[in-house]
């Protein structure tokens, strides 16, 4: 006899749904074979299935049985089809209704007393079935509430393979899935505020830029100047993610096992902070079974890397992809898969190998050789595709022993809401979300500068020979700051503001003018 039952494997940020065909034949010597390109877990299913249906108290004849797993040309990952295997095969004996098995999908791994155990990418696969107009679909109980975050399916959270036999057979349902916690309406990053940061006027201001633009940032300065404490505050004064950006991050935590359980739905906005020594595979993604990497983890959040330049170099090359194009594209023989990577990327590192060059309280000890090379592990592309490039003093010890507190992440927060609301209002039927997406069709059409300010950009490229990338992250930033103060026109001032943000255009020997000699001509 036949039977079929269907599934779905994750796929990227997508689904590949399987049907599962069983024929079992009576046979003195019994047999098992599955084919259509299962993995190895895939084909160890055979003995977990088994083993549940026994739990059951069932006894079937010797059988000669195949299960086959269409499209037979794609391979079969993950243990999220033990579960339908085991109800078509359980179809073929009669005790489950091979009708009921064609009205809904399946998706659960089994252990061997026949437990549902939850598997990874339950949210995508959810998603995929309700757009292809699936009804219905049985999961593990312990991924109801990841499940639950789709409406228009009806999501059922089972906790063994008995429950579904009788939910199948016998209509008696099993307990309600729980229901994933609703996306918080207040700020990531609680626990860090920014009045904590003592001084640092201009370093305050850039992270306030950053987060109101959806600017990438780099702090360079010296060990103790404020920077890794500067950027783990950015998620506190960045907007609450919508609920359609919860969900889209989850979907890339959910492939990653990642889902914050019980609550089923990342309701903050995502902060990494990979060590120097991840690799290539580690930060942007990949492996034998592409896996999504910090990038994409990172997905509507932050991605903050300590000590950049400690990274090797081809871990940071591997950026420049995502920074420009917010997706990670990961090619195999077989497929090629993306995983989305719009993240905020924070970058801090130290001027040279000792890490006080320009420090007022120690004297640096390194060459100027030795300063170019250490500079060069960040090559110009990458450099010219962070928008905001800082330099963060030491805090003079004046200042540290003031009993003097900046502004607090909630009033910062306040500004950054307000300037992101304009720009949700500019960019209504563009795509876009903030001005850090903006490329050079939508900077010549909402980031134009006025007459002094097209004279000062135009002395400024000049004298610090920037690249057309880094002359349009200009602008961008430009409007950023003219959007925090309510204005619609971009000014000298805005873009004075912008070009002091490109420190490392600045560096000795590639000027021989300060920015208010810029503003000035």
């Amino acid at each position: 006899m036949l039977a079929k039952a269907y599934s779905a494997t994750p796929c990227g940020v997508d689904a590949m749904f399987v049907t599962i065909e069983v024929d079992r034949i009576r046979a003195q010597q019994p047999s098992v074979i599955v084919v259509g390109l299962p993995d190895t877990t895939v084909r160890e299913a055979r003995e977990r299935i088994f083993a549940a249906i026994r739990h059951l108290g069932r006894r079937s004849e010797p059988a000669n049985v195949v299960i086959n797993l269409a499209p037979a040309d794609q391979r079969k990952e993950g243990a999220g089809l033990d579960l339908p295997m085991a109800l078509a095969f359980l179809g073929t004996t009669g005790d489950v209704p091979v009708a009921a098995l064609a009205e809904r999908l399946f998706l659960g791994e089994l252990s061997l007393e026949g437990r549902l155990q939850p598997v990874r990418g339950v949210l995508p696969i959810v998603i995929a079935a309700r757009d292809r107009g699936i009804a219905e679909i049985v999961i593990p109980a312990a991924n109801g509430a990841e499940g639950n975050v789709v409406s228009g399916i009806r999501v059922v959270g089972a906790g063994s393979l008995g429950e579904v036999v009788r939910y199948l057979r016998d209509g008696v349902a099993p307990n309600p899935a729980p229901t994933a916690e609703p996306v918080s309406r207040t700020p990531s990053g609680a626990g860090f505020d920014l009045a904590d940061v003592i001084g640092q006027e201009q370093a305050r201001r850039a992270l306030e830029v950053a987060a109101a633009g959806g600017h990438h940032l780099l702090f360079m300065g010296p060990p103790g100047s404020g920077k890794s404490m500067l950027a783990r505050r950015l998620p506190g004064i960045l907007p609450p993610m919508s609920s359609e950006e919860a969900i889209e991050t989850t979907c890339i935590y959910s492939i990653s096992t990642r889902v914050p359980r019980p609550q089923g739905l990342l309701t903050h906005r995502p902060f990494r902070a990979p060590h120097h020594t991840t690799s290539s595979a580690a930060l942007i993604g990949g492996g034998a079974s592409p896996q999504p990497g910090e990038a994409s983890l990172a997905h509507h959040g932050v991605l903050f890397l300590d000590e950049l330049t400690e990274f090797r170099r081809d871990v940071l090359e591997a950026l420049r992809q995502p920074l420009e194009d917010r997706t990670v594209t990961v090619a195999r023989a077989q497929s090629t898969l993306s995983f989305p990577a719009s993240f905020q990327l924070v970058a801090a590192a130290n001027p040279c190998p000792c890490g006080y060059l320009g420090d007022d309280r120690r004297e640096c000890g390194c060459t100027p050789p030795a300063v170019q090379r250490y500079r060069s592990r960040l090559s110009g592309p990458l450099l010219d595709r962070i928008d905001l490039q800082v330099t963060v003093p030491a805090v003079p010890w004046r200042e540290l022993s003031a009993d003097r507190r900046g502004e607090a992440s909630d009033v910062v927060a306040a500004r950054v809401a307000g300037a992101r609301r304009r720009q949700a209002e500019r960019f209504v039927d563009c795509g876009l979300t903030c001005n850090g997406e903006m490329g050079p069709d939508a900077i010549r059409l909402w980031a134009r500068a006025d007459s002094d300010g097209k004279r000062l950009l135009e002395h400024a490229s000049r004298g610090l020979g920037l690249s057309a990338r880094a002359y349009h992250r200009i602008l961008r930033v430009a409007r950023t700051i003219a959007d925090l103060a309510g204005e619609e026109q971009i000014s000298s001032a805005h873009l004075a503001e912008a070009i002091a943000y490109r420190s490392l255009d600045r560096e000795p020997g590639k000027q021989t003018r300060s920015v208010g000699d810029w503003k000035e001509s």
